[in-house]
């Protein structure tokens, strides 16, 4: 699990978003095991607390469940595995129109720029 944690954020809060990527590509299936809490902060190097509210707030989100004394799950929710891609294309999409924004590009201009760069990386 290589995680590159900032400084902003509170790790536990990185801990969860690393789950939603991973979650919303694949690579994390609906139904797979995930590590034991303990696992999780040392395979991370956080603090066993820090993976411990991580997973508290995913179960919170319905990201993740427990049942009884087995292991973590990913969900097999469909509506919320949508709204957890969702979230972060949305989040992509904030964070870029804030951007071009910021420097009065068009948007008839950014619309072709960026079907363009979206057609070049797809080829």
């Amino acid at each position: 699990m290589d995680v590159k944690f900032n400084n902003r954020d509170p790790v536990y809060v990185q801990v969860i978003r690393y789950f939603k990527e991973k979650i919303s590509t694949g690579v994390f299936e609906p139904g797979e095991e995930i590590p034991s809490r303990r696992e999780l902060a040392s395979k991370m190097k956080i603090n066993p607390n820090t993976a411990q509210r991580a997973y508290k707030e995913m179960e919170e989100q319905g990201l993740i469940f427990t049942e009884g004394n087995l292991p973590s799950r990913i969900t097999k929710d469909e509506q919320v595995l949508r709204m957890v891609r969702e979230e972060l294309i949305l989040e992509a999409v904030d964070t870029f129109v804030f951007s071009v924004r910021s420097i009065n590009v068009p948007l008839d201009e950014v619309l072709n720029l960026v079907k363009r760069e979206y057609e070049r990386e797809s080829n």
